[in-house]
């Protein structure tokens, strides 16, 4: 398989691409590529997040758990106070819970850190470098972001987000530069100082004590990212790894093949929910692999003033909260992060954002790469559905029979006017070549 770089948008992926020309490896392009997601693609992730990634090195697949802690060690237990609004998702207002009492124990630094520590070949400060550019020039605004943007312009102008977000009263706009000069201070400290950044950390919590957060002292002492083993399943001579989690495409690629778009409604049916994600697709020379999903959850709707990081919210994901809410416990997570395996080695790999649909962009992904002997680019750009509480949701561009098909089987047909973030975004990287979801404005590349 060819190296490439897949990624939400194009700064990220030339990110990853830079550190593999240099001569870095998987680990190093990923950490790279997601530091500058966090700079480019604030409207999905933020150094502030959570995540999970799965890594293939030297023939062995393990994933990497650097997704949020539930806060509160070392403090008296109090009641979670949280800021609730409505939020216009495509025709409907859903509900979200934000605010500082919000945010968990970020561990997208700590992770980073993790897979830098054991599989990093390149100097860390090296690999903050893009980044840091990034932030310094500012970056492009597409046009998936902004349309994100405009869903989410409730929690994204809140407070310091409005300086971000807005231009003389209205929101930022496609081809518009998305300025974030706080985040200069912040990667430089992150660059100096490592994952573990005293300075950013002293100011999460100083915005924690202002604010009434729960985040302690004692959390970040002891939050750590950890490694584990992935899932696997196997079909028609695929094996898939891919992490066990909430909704988990597991069980659902070694039973569903093909296209059939009312086999995919039945299986793929679930509730639907909203939130702000972010993948990346590496994979080097060697042949290692890295695929790492991100997010902020919808964000708190807080910025650490001075370094413009947005505060993830995920205690206000109510289908993250499974159980009692200990602190110091992980939380619950929809990540799929994947890589596939034939009898020649690594097939695919690929991983996806957008909540609860990201579980049915997978699998139509991996359909048409499997099944339909669909190039990589071809299967994420070919048009999906998403089934909701009876309702499927369909792009354009399916046969001319299948909204019938599908009201045949019972379902309601919602046909959307053109392709969208709604729907999901895939980075996939397969023999075939390298593909970016242009539904999140996302790009691909091969290093030269």
């Amino acid at each position: 398989m060819r190296a490439a770089v897949a990624a939400g948008h194009p700064a990220t992926v030339d990110a990853g691409v830079e550190i593999l020309e240099e001569g870095g490896n998987a680990a190093d392009a990923a950490v790279a590529a997601s530091l500058a997601s966090c700079v480019a693609e604030t409207v999905m992730t933020g150094l502030l997040g959570g995540g999970h990634a799965i890594v293939l090195r030297d023939g062995e697949v393990s994933t990497l758990d650097f997704f949020v802690a539930v806060p509160g060690l070392g403090a008296e237990p109090r009641v979670l106070e949280l800021e609730h609004l409505e939020v216009p998702f495509g025709t409907e207002l859903v509900h979200y819970a934000v605010g500082i009492g919000s945010c968990g124990v970020p561990g997208v630094l700590p992770g980073l850190g993790e897979l830098w520590r054991r599989d990093g070949s390149l100097p860390w400060a090296r690999l903050v470098e893009p980044a840091l550019r990034l932030a310094r020039a500012g970056s492009d605004f597409p046009r998936a972001h902004a349309a994100c943007l405009e869903m989410l312009a409730p929690v994204m102008t809140m407070r310091e987000g409005g300086r971000i977000y807005q231009r003389d009263g209205r929101l930022l706009a496609e081809g518009e530069t998305l300025e974030q000069p706080g985040l200069v201070p912040a990667l430089e400290a992150v660059a100096e100082e490592g994952a573990r950044s005293t300075t950013v950390e002293s100011a999460l919590l100083a915005l924690m004590e202002e604010r009434g957060g729960l985040v302690t002292q004692t959390d970040l002492d002891t939050y750590r990212a950890f490694w584990g083993e992935p899932g696997r399943v196997e079909r028609s001579g695929f094996e898939f790894a891919s992490r066990i989690g909430l909704s988990s495409p597991l069980p659902l690629y070694r039973s569903v093949t093909g296209s059939d778009p009312v086999r995919l409604a039945e299986a793929l049916v679930e509730p639907d929910r909203e939130g702000d994600t972010t993948n990346l697709t590496v994979v080097d020379s060697a042949g290692d692999a890295v695929v790492l999903t991100s997010s902020l959850g919808l964000g708190s709707g807080d910025w650490i003033p001075g370094f413009d990081l947005h505060l993830n919210s995920m205690l206000g994901e109510a289908d993250l909260i499974v159980g009692e809410l200990v602190p110091g416990r992980r939380m619950a997570s929809m990540m799929a992060p994947t890589l596939v395996f034939d009898r020649e080695g690594l097939a695919l790999a690929l991983g996806a954002a957008g909540g609860t649909r990201l579980r049915s962009a997978l699998v139509q992904v991996v359909c048409g790469v499997l099944d339909d002997s669909l190039s990589a680019r071809d299967a994420v750009d070919r048009p999906r559905l998403h089934p909701a509480a009876g309702v499927v949701h369909l792009e354009p561009g399916f046969a001319d029979d299948v909204p019938e098909e599908l009201e045949a089987a019972g379902f309601t047909v919602r046909h959307w006017q053109s392709r969208h973030h709604y729907f999901g975004g895939v980075s996939a990287i397969s023999r075939s070549g390298a593909a970016g979801d242009p539904r999140r404005s996302g790009s691909a590349r091969h290093p030269a």
